[in-house]
């Protein structure tokens, strides 16, 4: 969860409802709200009872019972209900930022929001206030609900033993913490970044803070996966870019020391340069050179400047990522994934050249390593399959990214706007289709179409698909795809099934909370239906 609800930010208001717990921020005090605007219910419709009428009756007995029973039980319950082959399984809870009444309220808000679910099988209130979740399912701890029960006599002294112990042991942090933070903090720091000492690569905070006018949102170039980047102009005349991060917490901190460490020890000219960073002040923060063109979404999905980026330039861009790509993966003194290869990732220098840039999520490991078992992370529509299934991650997870990206830059489109819970495969499916029927024309963006180079764009959209291929061992390694991109033959050129089949659905039979391991922009919402997680939305 403490790694979860970061990820809202900048959203101004964020929550995760959990079974049995909850978290939220905001920028106004909600300590009494039991209600709101954003109060939502989630339906699982998928599968509905064979007998509706009785089975509404039971859900509104059983979501009756609990509501009232966690009033009663400082603010949660849980209880079931049965009436021959059907059983019902509910629970209630209230936020401890609001009192009885106000629980009272919000549960019988909630109670009637669920009972609308039926027919289907479950269904779930998400309140300011409140948490309410009916299921035909068993869905919480027997063993750990009956040791509760039996323990309710002594809570009210282990809370308040609790509660004392907390005073005083929080008092000794603070004012340990007043004392010591700043230089401890400082030498982890340090040690962090003891491949990267270098002191004519580190920049005084106060001098990047002056540079971009105290971050000044006049002068924000855009937002990375964990931060938000600053033109600057330092003291003697340079243009940077400064990326900020959002939080300094501990997630946040190592992707910083990895960016650093990698970004560092790599060198190609279609990878952005770091020009160093700063560790003294209250947040860290990246320099790396200014490109005045920004990334590559700008211009490919922008109707106007879209029209600047003719094929021979799209075709460079193509190969420019290719080839830094290629480097990253066999050509280094380190082997690196990136796993957020994108649009908006891609920097263009004054010549329109491609710099791969973000590396706080890519991931470096041994010459006698296989894969990498790692949480899903990442950018919806540009995973690929196997590795939100699995969590393996290997190069083919940047060839699947990287042909997603070729596919954007021929037809102008997002792989990931407007296509429900799979992002890409709607997308990947269209081209598929067309490629199939030979109609390539009818993906390709108005404004690099021409007869002329029909047969080359052709060639380059086979490639994407050889990367786009469900089965990874079908995907050609970077340092190949280099050399047919540059080459014309296209005997070898054929993809041998479409390129995002059902596997997915296949694979995910069963694995109900794969969904919740995804990283996903905080604008959209989404709930996962399984025991562990409700949903997680933001403003």
């Amino acid at each position: 969860m403490r790694s979860l609800l970061p990820t809202c930010y900048p959203k101004t208001g964020g929550r995760i409802f959990l079974d049995g717990c909850f978290a939220r921020y905001e920028n106004y005090s909600f300590f009494d709200q039991a209600m709101d605007k954003s109060d939502t219910k989630v339906c699982y419709t998928g599968r509905n009872s064979t007998r509706p009428e009785a089975f509404q009756n039971l859900v509104r007995e059983v979501v009756g019972n609990v509501s009232s029973e966690a009033q009663k039980r400082n603010g949660s319950s849980v209880n079931s209900i049965s009436d021959s082959n059907l059983v019902v399984y509910a629970l209630a809870q209230c936020w401890e930022s609001i009192n009885t009444s106000l629980c009272k309220s919000c549960l019988e808000d909630a109670a009637m929001a669920v009972v609308s679910c039926t027919p289907g099988t479950e269904g779930r209130a998400l309140n300011a206030g409140c948490y309410l979740r009916y299921s035909t399912s068993l869905f919480w701890n027997v063993y750990a609900t009956d040791v509760q029960s039996s323990g309710k006599s002594k809570t009210f002294w282990i809370i308040l033993a609790a509660v004392l112990a907390g005073i005083l042991l929080i008092s000794g942090i603070l004012i340990w913490k007043t004392t010591n933070v700043c230089s401890r903090s400082k030498s982890r720091t340090l040690r962090g970044l003891s491949s990267f000492s270098d002191s004519r690569l580190t920049f005084k905070y106060r001098e990047l803070k002056h540079a971009t006018g105290n971050f000044d949102n006049a002068n924000k170039l855009g937002q990375g996966g964990y931060g938000t980047v600053y033109k600057g102009v330092l003291s003697d005349g340079r243009e940077v870019a400064v990326k900020r991060l959002f939080l300094n917490t501990r997630q946040w901190i190592n992707q910083f020391f990895n960016e650093v460490d990698l970004t560092n020890r790599v060198r190609h000219k279609n990878l952005v340069k770091l020009l160093g960073c700063s560790i003294d002040g209250p947040e860290s923060l990246l320099v790396y050179e200014f490109y005045v063109n920004k990334s590559l979404d700008n211009f490919i999905f922008d109707s106007n400047q879209a029209k600047l980026l003719d094929w021979h330039k799209r075709f460079d861009i193509i190969l420019g990522v290719a080839e830094g790509l290629s480097y990253l993966h066999e050509e280094s003194e380190i082997r690196i994934i990136h796993r957020d290869i994108k649009a908006s990732n891609i920097l263009l220098d004054d010549k329109l050249k491609a710099k791969i840039t973000d590396f706080g999520l890519a991931r470096s490991f041994a010459e006698d390593q296989t894969h990498l078992s790692t949480g899903i992370a990442g950018t919806l529509g540009y995973l690929a399959p196997e590795y939100i299934v699995h969590g393996q991650l290997t190069e083919k997870a940047d060839v699947y990214s990287f042909g997603v990206l070729i596919l954007e830059i021929i037809t102008g489109e997002r792989c990931n706007v407007g296509i429900g819970a799979q992002p890409g495969k709607f997308f990947l499916a269209k081209i598929w289709n067309h490629y199939k029927a030979n109609k390539v024309e009818g993906i390709i963006d108005d404004n690099i179409y021409n007869e002329c180079f029909r047969d080359e764009i052709l060639h380059v959209v086979q490639v994407s698909l050889l990367c786009t291929q469900a089965t990874p061992s079908l995907r050609p390694p970077m340092p190949r795809i280099v050399e047919l991109l540059r080459s014309t033959d296209a005997h070898e050129l054929v993809p041998t099934d479409p390129p995002y089949l059902d596997v997915l659905n296949e694979h995910l039979r069963g694995e109900t909370e794969v969904s919740d391991r995804l990283s996903v922009p905080c604008a959209m919402n989404f709930s996962v239906s399984s025991a562990s997680s409700s949903g997680i939305k933001g403003r």
